[in-house]
Order: structure tokens, then C-alpha cells, then sequence
């Protein structure tokens, strides 16, 4: 115990499975990846290498941050715990960026090295890493060093897993407190470059303790994950929350939805983790006989929607799905544990004492529908303060959680190097003079029976003929057509309308990978915008009813299957706009009665000079 005195460091946990007194703990499976199993004493060893090999080679040491551009593997792993045992804090980078985003992310880091995978090293080109090997200058003027790119080759490992293992002294990781930096996990940037948003010592213990009672997990649990570790969700409520309790976890390389349940079943997975559209993707897959020969007791995650929730869970026969609600970047998160249909679809569930302990820590706010983009709480104009809306009562509004006003990095550190950033998170005297609550820039309501239903996110909520239209509410009830893969619903700016008109990117089944369905006048996409228009005037007011119909064969998501919709916002519904590649692309689709017909150059041309109304 003396050695962990100063034991906010996870690197502690690890090492106390490692070196164990009982045997079948040591020996345990710790990582699988690609077929290997690594048990925890065998991991001790490599990652202690790996330390002796940053610290010789690359100078790494307390306190020093290090950016990590790699794809899930064993080595992520590695080298995280071993940033760790020396006293260091990694900064994980979106794999997928390249360019101005991947110069803005690993530089807003203030590392001075990068751990490049070798799969994604031509995204550091020459003019790249020269731009990088210059001092730089920070938003809030703090000095960005030079950076070094160090490629993880195969001859690298090899170099690295010579070293003598080395174990940093206790001193190294000592002196931390709980709101101190542990690592940087960057924003998805649907909405903008993505922010470092500092993780804490705090969270990471906070949210694997829970996460691994809550589950609950159990010493024999395998758990797979194939979503991005550079992510909060792979990262700290999967992986750190196996390493609390001591259990297996298999890293997939990549999601694929056609070898995902193959994968669990072969590997005897008895968790498995999706995020966003992931469970919608592995529904579109033929039937396989691995869809219930498997050991799987429960799926946990976010982002599952209502109209595939309970189609997953009777397909593949889980029992029990968890789904969670929260930012990387914020003070808490709600869950909601569901082995039935009562809670099917909700983001959070409180009983009564959770519910009482919630109304002290949550709130509900209604937004002013005259401010932009309605993203401001409304105020009321003689006091000044929020109104907040009674728990239960189902009227939907911006979810805050209660911060120490005396004390803000206590539960929210806020964006690393970005006090701007940070600061926009911060709302103040909302319910009381001198107060201060997180903005989760996300509309939720609560019901009677303590259910958290997701609503929209702030900005993705558009005004149309006077109304308020949910982009998700949308996309769940167009979720529920038959034909319909995937629906992406969104606001566009139409001249000389106000406000904005809905459009619904959808992916139908059967036109993915380039079907011949996506073909302008094939009797089949008739037949499925036919089948759309009477499915959406059934089931939706006719303000929220999509004006505009987008086919396209594959939707834009981040690397965590997140829609994205900052794109297909922009480009709107200018025909010269949507992509038409060799003829084959996008079509748009406009609502005439009640049909969706071709929407083109000019029917958009009638539309600028005014000589149509929507």
C-alpha cells in the first residue's frame, strides 16, 4: 500500500492486478487482440518496456503530454499504461483526421511527440511534420513546442520490446490531485475542429468505478469493444472500467457490422459496446447463425435509437442492453440499465431516491425561441434567472448539471488551452445569484416515471412554419419505415422563407455500395419515396414532415458512427451544390401534395426568383 500512497494514477490499478497474490488474477486474459491473449503479468512486462524505451529514447517524464495517433490495437494499450507508469499524460488523436484538423488537434496538445500508427502515417506529409517541427503559438498565447513524429513501425516494436523493463519511481506519479489532467480526448468536431477536452484523474476513477458496479462486471467478463479507443466511450467507460475490476477486454481493430457478433462469438465476449448507428448497421446484415450462438449477457453504449432498440435486443437475444447519456467533456452522466420494454429507448432512468438526488445535481431549462438557433435558456426578463422545468413533467429542455461556483475544475476542466471554449460551457446566476451549471448543449425531458428521453442537440432543433421541429424525433419516426436503412434529418436556409426547411438524408436498403435503387426513375426508389411521403404525413405534424427527400447510397458519420451533419447542412438543397459523381450521386427530392418528385436546377431557379412558395 505504501507504493500507492499517492494512487490516483490508474497506472496503480493495473499494476496491482499484475502483481496479484492470487495466481488466477495474474495469469487472467487482459487484452485480446487479433488472436492474442495477453494476460496481466505478461502486459506488465511489455508495458514497463515500452516506458524504458519512451524515457531513453524519447526523453519521456513526468508531466510530460504525448499525442497518440493510432488505431485500436495492443499497443495502444501499451503505450498508454506505460505514458502513465512514467508520470506522463497522453493526448489520444481522431485517427481519421489529416490536413488542418490533424495540425490543429496534435498541436493544440502542447506535446512534443507523437506516436504515429504506421496504417495512418501518410496523413503526416512532409509540410506537415515541417509545420510541426516549428514552435507555434497557442489561442491563449501559451507556446506550442516543436513536435517530434515518431512512426510505431514494426522494427520500432521490435527496438522497444528490447529495453529493460523499467518502472518509474513512485515519486513520478505522486502529487496528483483529483481534478489534475490525466489524458486529453478530443471532441468528435461534428460542429467545428475538434477541442482537447482535459479528462481528470477524478473522472477516470468516477466513471470506472461506477460503470464497473453498475454493469455489473464480474471477474470473468469479456468484454469486446470495437469503437475507437482515441474516444471516451472505448476508452474510459469500456476499457479503464474492465481494468477496475480486473477483467478481459477484446479490442477489434475496426467496427465492421458484418464480422462484429462473429467476433464476440469466436472470442466468448460477455459484453459487447456500440455507439451511435452501430446497432443499426449490424441489423442491416443477413442472418447469421453467430446472431444468438454467443455468450453475450449485455450490450452497453450510447446513441442507440428508439427504432432499433428492441429490434436488436430480439434478434440478436440480449438480455439486458445498457445505454448511458454524457460528454467526454462533463460532470456526469445518466444511465439506464433495461431488460425491458418499459425503459426501451430511454438515455437515463431514475427511481424515486435517484430521481430526488438528480433534481439536486440536474436541471431542466427551457430555451428562448427568438434567440439564433435557439441555443440560449430563456430568462425571465424581471429577475433575470432560468425557469427550471418540474422533474416529470415531459416538456423537453437544455440538460445542466450543477458545478461549484467557488470551485469550476472541480467536476468540469474545461477545454485544454481554450478558456473561451471553456467558459461558453459555463452558465451563471441561472437559478440564483452567484450559482453555475454545465451546458450540455442537448435538449432532453424527463416523463412521470423517471425516464430520460434524448431530444435534439442544441443547433440541430430548427424553426419551420412557426414551429420547433426535433431533427431526432424525425429521423426516429422515419427510422420505423421499412424501407429506410438510415435517416439524417436537418434545417436548410430556402430563400425567401424564414426559418429553416426539413430535409431527411436517407439511406434506403438496398442502395448502399451502389445499388442500382439510387438511380434517378428506378421503379424501386419510386416505390420507396412513395412509401416514405405516406409514412411521414401519417405518423408526423405536417410542420415536421421533411420537405426535401436526399438519397444518398452512404452516410457521413465520425469515427465513433455519429451522424454528421454540418456538410449536408451546408450544402442545403442547391442542386450545384449536392455531389453528382459521374451522374451517380445524390438526388434531392422535393414534397409536391403529397409525393416526393425530382427536385432539381430548375425547380431550385423557380424557387430564388420567387416564383414558388414551400
Amino acid at each position: 500500500m505504501r507504493e500507492r500512497r499517492d494512487g490516483l494514477n490508474v497506472f496503480n490499478v493495473f499494476e496491482a492486478h499484475a502483481r496479484s497474490r492470487s495466481a488466477a488474477q495474474r495469469d487472467r486474459a487482459f487484452i485480446v487482440f487479433d488472436g492474442r491473449e495477453t494476460t496481466y503479468a505478461q502486459a506488465y512486462d511489455i508495458v514497463l518496456r515500452y516506458a524504458a524505451w519512451l524515457r531513453s529514447a524519447h526523453g519521456i517524464g513526468r508531466g510530460d503530454i504525448v499525442a497518440m495517433d493510432l488505431l485500436n490495437s495492443d499497443l495502444f494499450i501499451w503505450l498508454w499504461l506505460a505514458l502513465w507508469s512514467l508520470g506522463a499524460k497522453p493526448a489520444f488523436i481522431n485517427y481519421n483526421l489529416a490536413g488542418r484538423p490533424l495540425l490543429h488537434s496534435v498541436r493544440s496538445s502542447l506535446a512534443g511527440l507523437v506516436l504515429v500508427d504506421p496504417e495512418v502515417a501518410d496523413h503526416f506529409t512532409n509540410e506537415l511534420k515541417e509545420e510541426l517541427g516549428k514552435e507555434g503559438k497557442a489561442d491563449d498565447g501559451s507556446v506550442q513546442p516543436p513536435m517530434a513524429v515518431q512512426v510505431m513501425t514494426p522494427e520500432i516494436e521490435a527496438e522497444a520490446f528490447k529495453s529493460e523493463p523499467y518502472r518509474a519511481p513512485n515519486e513520478d506519479r505522486a502529487g496528483q490531485k483529483r481534478p489534475d489532467m490525466a489524458m486529453l480526448i478530443y471532441t468528435s468536431g461534428t460542429t467545428g475542429l475538434p477541442k482537447p477536452a482535459v479528462v481528470s484523474w477524478a473522472k477516470c476513477a468516477a466513471a470506472s468505478i461506477f460503470v464497473s458496479n453498475f454493469l455489473p462486471l464480474k471477474a470473468g467478463d469479456r468484454m469486446l469493444t470495437a469503437m475507437p479507443l482515441y474516444h471516451s466511450s472505448a476508452s474510459i467507460i469500456g476499457y479503464l472500467s474492465a481494468l477496475r475490476r480486473g477483467c478481459t477486454t477484446i479490442i477489434a481493430r475496426r467496427f465492421h457490422a458484418s464480422t462484429y457478433i462473429r467476433i464476440a462469438s469466436e472470442t466468448r465476449a460477455t459484453l459487447i459496446q456500440y455507439v451511435g448507428e452501430t446497432c443499426r448497421y449490424l441489423l442491416a446484415t443477413p442472418p447469421s447463425s453467430h446472431d444468438t450462438d454467443h455468450c453475450i449477457r449485455l450490450a452497453f453504449g450510447n446513441g442507440m435509437r428508439p427504432d432499433v432498440w428492441t429490434k436488436f435486443q430480439d434478434r440478436f437475444r440480449i438480455p439486458a442492453i445498457v445505454e448511458f447519456y454524457g460528454a467526454t467533456e462533463g460532470p456526469a452522466v445518466l444511465f439506464n440499465w433495461s431488460g425491458n420494454s418499459f425503459t426501451a429507448g430511454a438515455v437515463g432512468h431514475n427511481g424515486a431516491l435517484s430521481k430526488a438526488l438528480m433534481g439536486r445535481r440536474a436541471a431542466l431549462v427551457k430555451l428562448d425561441p427568438d434567440a439564433p438557433d435557439m441555443d440560449t435558456p430563456a430568462r425571465d426578463p424581471v429577475t433575470g434567472f432560468c425557469k427550471r422545468i418540474p422533474p416529470g413533467s415531459n416538456v423537453p429542455g437544455e440538460l445542466l448539471f450543477r458545478l461549484d461556483p467557488a470551485d469550476i475544475k472541480l467536476n468540469f476542466q474545461g477545454y485544454w488551452g481554450n478558456a473561451k471554449a471553456t467558459s461558453k460551457k459555463v452558465y451563471r446566476d441561472v437559478f440564483a445569484k452567484g450559482d453555475a451549471w454545465f451546458s450540455s448543449g442537448d435538449v432532453l425531458r424527463m416523463d412521470g416515471e423517471g425516464r430520460w428521453w434524448f431530444v435534439d442537440r442544441i443547433g440541430d432543433t430548427f424553426r419551420w412554419r412557426s414551429e420547433n421541429v426535433s431533427t431526432a424525433e424525425v429521423s426516429e419516426v422515419l427510422g420505423h419505415d421499412e424501407d429506410v436503412l438510415e435517416a439524417n434529418v436537418y434545417g436548410v436556409q430556402v430563400p425567401g422563407h424564414e426559418g429553416r426547411a426539413g430535409c431527411a438524408a436517407v439511406v434506403f436498403k438496398g442502395t448502399t455500395g451502389g445499388g442500382d435503387d439510387a438511380e434517378l426513375g428506378h421503379p424501386h426508389l419510386r416505390a420507396k419515396l412513395d412509401t416514405i411521403a405516406r409514412h411521414a404525413l401519417a405518423n408526423l405534424p405536417k410542420y415536421a414532415v421533411p420537405v426535401f427527400v436526399r438519397v444518398t447510397r452512404d452516410m457521413a458519420a465520425t469515427g465513433t458512427n455519429k451522424q454528421q451533419k454540418v456538410a449536408l447542412r451546408n450544402e442545403g438543397v442547391d442542386p450545384e451544390k449536392v455531389s453528382r459523381k459521374e451522374g451517380k450521386g445524390d438526388r434531392l427530392f422535393w414534397l409536391k401534395r403529397d409525393r416526393y418528385e425530382p427536385f432539381g436546377k430548375r425547380e431550385w431557379e423557380e424557387i430564388v426568383v420567387g416564383r414558388v412558395k414551400l
